[in-house]
């Protein structure tokens, strides 16, 4: 029996991705899922795995009542979105599996950011910042269909992971710089700068 499910399109600030927001929650509040090629897919999201298995998805990201997708260059939205949102509707209807588990514990052979090298100890910020970037960004974020996750503080800098549509989006910077930056500097003084990771491509 098919759940009554209505998904609508949605454009984000960065022009690769389309955001495709249900009427009802697909994952747990606060749980996302990214994916940039099939290969991390399997074992972890079916329907993350089968949006890879039409030509022109380049990126898949899950959160609590979307799905972002990034397309491939040679292709307009103006002839995919309707396939992609009947897509996604279908399959939240059919109450097929969404994630099967989280890439919390991601296996060494899918890529992840590095952050070996960053050597992050706990500060006495960190608490504060978290508290910051859940109250007044993560909201916009979602909003534009990605997400974003302190790594960690050190001399200074804050480093966040973008994901979804904030990862390589050209806007993206400027929110970093512009809002994300001087709201940290407001309330924190020590903060210097705020620079960005992205997952790997």
């Amino acid at each position: 029996m098919k759940i009554p499910v209505t998904v609508y399109s949605e454009i984000t600030p960065n022009p690769s991705t389309m955001k495709f927001v249900a009427n009802k929650y697909i994952l747990p509040s606060g749980e996302t899922a990214n994916f940039t090629s099939k290969k991390e897919t399997i074992g972890y999201s079916p329907l993350a795995e089968e949006l890879f298995q039409l030509p022109f998805v380049d990126g898949v990201f899950i959160a609590s009542n979307f799905v972002t997708v990034t397309k491939t260059d040679n292709v307009s939205w103006d002839f995919i979105t309707m396939q992609l949102r009947e897509f996604i509707r279908d399959w939240i209807a059919e109450a097929k599996e969404i994630l099967l588990k989280s890439q919390e514990n991601v296996e060494p052979s899918i890529p992840k950011v590095d952050m070996s090298n960053l050597n992050f100890e706990a500060s006495e910020f960190d608490q504060k910042i978290a508290s910051l970037l859940d109250e007044f960004v993560r909201p916009a974020v979602e909003n534009d269909g990605g997400a974003i996750d302190y790594v960690g503080y050190k001399e200074g800098q804050v480093t966040v992971l973008m994901k979804g549509s904030c990862a390589g989006c050209p806007s993206s910077t400027a929110t970093l710089k512009g809002g994300i930056e001087t709201l940290l500097k407001q309330h924190i003084p020590e903060v210097k700068e705020v620079i960005a990771l992205n997952p790997p491509m």
